[in-house]
C-alpha cells in the first residue's frame, strides 16, 4: 500500500487508520517545523499535538491542486506556532508563565531536546529573520528554514505564487544588505532552495 493510498488530510480527519497513516508521514516534519520555532521541549511537543488535532478539524480544506501534503500543513503548523505565539505573550503580560504543563516522560524529554539540539541553526536563521516585514519573513522561514520551494511557501501561505516571489526577491535585498553591514561580513542567512 503507498504512503498516499488512504488519502491524505481530508481522509485522515474522517478515518482513523488514514490519521494513523498521515501522523506518521509527517510526525517528524511538524515536529521540527515547531522545534525551529520553539525553545522548549513541552510547547514543542503540546504545539506539535494541536497541528495534528487541526487536522482533524479541518483536513477538508486540504486542495491538492494548491500544494502538498507537507506545504499544507506548515500552513497548519504556522498558524498553531503563531496562535501560541500570541496566547504566550498575552499571558506573560498578565500573569507570566504558569506551571500547568504535561508532564512528559524523561525519554519523550530527552527525544525532544536531540531535536530541539538540532534544529538550533533553524532557529538561528529564523531569529536572523525577525527585522523583516511579517510577509516577506513568513516566505523565507518556509524556504530557508523549512525547504519549500516557492510555489509550496505560497500554497502555505495562501497567496499567489508570483507574490510569494517578489517577498524572496525583497527579503534577500534586505539580508544582503545586512549581511554586508554585519562586521564579520558573513552571510546571515543562506539559501539554495528550489524556485519552482
Amino acid at each position: 500500500m503507498s504512503n498516499r493510498s488512504r488519502g491524505g488530510p481530508a481522509a485522515a480527519a474522517r478515518d482513523p487508520g488514514a490519521f494513523e497513516e498521515f501522523y506518521r508521514r509527517h510526525i517528524d516534519a511538524v515536529t521540527g517545523f515547531i522545534a525551529r520555532r520553539v525553545a522548549d521541549p513541552h510547547t514543542v511537543a503540546d504545539l506539535t499535538a494541536e497541528v495534528f488535532l487541526a487536522v482533524i478539524d479541518s483536513g477538508h480544506t486540504y486542495r491538492p491542486q494548491r500544494g502538498s501534503e507537507r506545504a499544507w500543513l506548515y500552513g497548519v503548523a504556522r498558524n498553531v506556532a503563531s496562535a501560541e505565539r500570541r496566547r504566550a505573550a498575552r499571558e506573560s503580560l498578565l500573569t507570566g508563565r504558569i506551571a500547568g504543563r504535561r508532564l512528559l516522560e524523561p525519554d519523550d524529554i530527552a527525544r525532544l531536546e536531540d531535536k530541539l539540539a538540532a534544529q538550533s541553526d533553524g532557529r538561528r536563521a529564523l531569529a536572523a529573520l525577525a527585522d523583516l516585514p511579517e510577509g516577506e519573513r513568513a516566505v523565507m522561514e518556509l524556504i530557508v528554514a523549512d525547504q519549500l520551494t516557492v510555489a509550496e511557501a505560497a500554497a502555505a501561505l495562501g497567496i499567489r505564487s508570483v507574490t510569494a516571489r517578489v517577498r524572496l526577491h525583497r527579503a534577500r535585498r534586505t539580508l544582503r544588505a545586512a549581511a554586508q553591514a554585519s562586521p564579520a561580513g558573513h552571510p546571515i542567512v543562506s539559501y539554495s532552495g528550489s524556485e519552482s
